[in-house]
């Protein structure tokens, strides 16, 4: 049974998509259908302690983040070659403009760059599983492992992945592909 506070909606609904603005806009985290597998998502900036929370995860370890190609290019210095790429399900490893790096993806999924762009935000996205355990790909599954622990829970009819995005690190060259997932890196980026 779901727990009164928290909802189910269907990405076919009409008010599917100002709901899910609406939660992120409130801090929440919300359960979102990705290019790849669905994940646990919420604004950048306000509730990365919460999905720590959420996921047991002690390490401080980043989260990644899907985001809009201008919003990737406002924080991050991009390849030429990467934003090529983009949008794929292709999570890469970049230098910020302001120092250190961050793990971002600029998702294919129109549902995700409308709410990325409505938003105005970069929102984190994890796979939906606690810390050192296999993802959970099955929507019912995660409906009724989190239902406790996430308000907000968007279902896609479609037949969502259960393969991970392809990681690639483009701060070290040549880039190193930290794990392969749904997409196949060119080789020529790999040389």
């Amino acid at each position: 049974m779901i727990e009164e506070n928290s909802e189910v909606l269907y990405l076919e609904q009409e008010n599917t998509f100002n709901r899910t603005i609406e939660q992120l806009k409130a801090n929440k985290v919300v359960v979102l259908p990705c290019d790849t597998i669905y994940g646990l998502c919420a604004k950048v900036g306000v509730a990365e302690e919460t999905l720590r929370n959420i996921k047991k995860r002690k390490e401080t370890k980043p989260f990644l983040v899907l985001a809009t190609l201008d919003q990737v290019q406002e924080i991050c210095v991009v390849p030429k070659e990467i934003l090529e790429l983009w949008p794929c399900p292709l999570t890469v490893i970049l230098n910020k403009k302001e120092g250190g790096t961050l793990a971002v993806r600029v998702p294919s999924d129109p549902f995700l760059q409308a709410v990325l762009e409505k938003l105005g935000s970069p929102i984190y996205s994890t796979s939906i599983n606690e810390s050192g355990h296999a993802s959970l790909t099955n929507i019912m599954d995660i409906i009724l492992n989190y239902k406790d622990r996430v308000p907000t829970f968007v279902v896609d009819s479609e037949m969502q992945g259960d393969t991970p995005s392809t990681l690639l690190n483009a701060t070290v060259t040549p880039y190193q592909i930290i794990r392969q997932g749904k997409f196949k890196v060119p080789q020529y980026l790999l040389k």
